[in-house]
């Protein structure tokens, strides 16, 4: 198998500061490079690669820097986790073609993926997320996947890939695909169809008014998941410039408390973000957006090594109840005050404190519902 080095080009920490460099505390500083004395990225558990494709969007061959953009306004951030190891492996080099890149991209992530390393990927056109997902195969495992995206990417009469790639998502064999979840669609961005398309395989899509309603109950949604892919078109203009077609959508804040999920999964160990265009940016805002998000991620990471095994009851309160006349557990984490509920076949599933309250009332959560329609 050809190393995945191969398909790596390292940045050097001068390309990314705009001064003498990174003061002792800074992600700059710590962050380890090609440039960093004994380099190993299997002494990372975060690693960070960039993607410099983004032909699936608008077929330009135009270089992007938004990789190198991101990470200048990432390792200026200060680095609270010291004990959580990021490593940067650089950017992923563009291929002749889209496909030769969906391959290089695969195969660098397949290889971390194996290595059982928690990746973060900048960068490129939302196509990216086929790859991946792809890169998942070699693992063998049914996985559950999230989106974080204004539009849901089922127009089949787009030419773009970055308007269709849910559909090799989809239907594509051999398929891994578990479960899947969109959060924060905006319905006037969505063709009826489509909603009835993903509603029909049985997939949650969750519309951003009832996100924004109550955005803890994405917690679970992402807690389940195995790798989530989130587009900047979700973020309001205001929030992130480059998305001009978005008066509406998500706050930097809220993009910021779903990556912090997103790290607190057990699950979880990849992460996309797609969709920066520096062109269309102002005063790098959304790049700084990214990086902040990138941030809490790790937070997030922190936060979850916090967590105790659900074996371990002593940190644990159990509330068994009886709704409709089925019985259950509910489990809440003492440490961390996240909820999980018990299935009939005895398996626990990521779940909220209103799901508790529902079925505290005689009635059936809708999340129980819908696991259990799926299993």
């Amino acid at each position: 198998m050809q190393d995945f080095y191969d398909f790596l080009e390292t940045v050097s920490l001068a390309q990314i500061s705009e001064d003498e460099g990174y003061i002792d505390g800074q992600i700059g500083k710590h962050i380890l490079t090609e440039e960093t004395e004994y380099f190993d990225v299997n002494n990372a558990d975060v690693v960070l690669v960039g993607v410099l494709e983004n032909r699936g969007n608008d077929g330009s061959k135009k270089e992007n820097n938004a990789a190198n953009i991101i990470r200048k306004q990432l390792y200026k951030l200060h680095y609270w986790h010291s004990e959580i190891k990021i490593a940067d492996i650089g950017n992923i080099k563009k291929g002749a073609t889209l496909n030769d890149s969906y391959a290089a991209i695969k195969t660098v992530l397949e290889e971390l993926y194996i290595r059982k390393k928690i990746v973060i990927i900048i960068g490129g056109s939302h196509d990216i997320t086929l790859a991946q997902y792809l890169a998942y195969k070699s693992t063998n495992q049914m996985l559950e996947a999230t989106c974080v995206d204004a539009y849901i990417n089922l127009d089949a009469e787009s030419r773009k890939p970055a308007d269709i790639f849910l559909m090799e998502m989809f239907t594509g064999e051999p398929n891994l695909m578990k479960h899947y979840n969109h959060i924060a669609f905006q319905s006037y961005f969505v063709h009826p169809r489509m909603l009835q398309t993903v509603d029909k395989l049985r997939f949650d899509c969750y519309r951003l008014g009832n996100v924004l309603d109550n955005i803890v109950e994405m917690e679970p949604v992402i807690r389940n998941s195995h790798m989530l892919s989130f587009d900047i078109a979700a973020i309001k203009y205001s929030d992130a410039p480059t998305n001009k077609n978005c008066p509406n959508g998500l706050t930097g804040i809220e993009a910021c408390t779903l990556t912090r999920y997103a790290g607190m999964s057990d699950k979880l160990n990849s992460i996309g973000f797609y969709g920066y265009n520096p062109t269309d940016d102002v005063s790098e805002i959304t790049a700084s957006q990214i990086a902040q998000m990138c941030w809490y991620f790790i937070d997030g990471q922190h936060r979850k090594n916090q967590e105790s095994s659900l074996e371990d009851r002593n940190n644990f309160n159990e509330y068994h109840t009886v709704f409709a006349e089925v019985e259950t557990l509910f489990l809440q984490s003492k440490r961390t005050n996240r909820w999980w509920m018990q299935m009939p076949d005895g398996k626990f599933v990521a779940c909220s404190y209103n799901d508790y309250l529902v079925a505290g009332k005689n009635d059936f959560p809708e999340r129980w519902l819908r696991v259990q329609e799926r299993n």
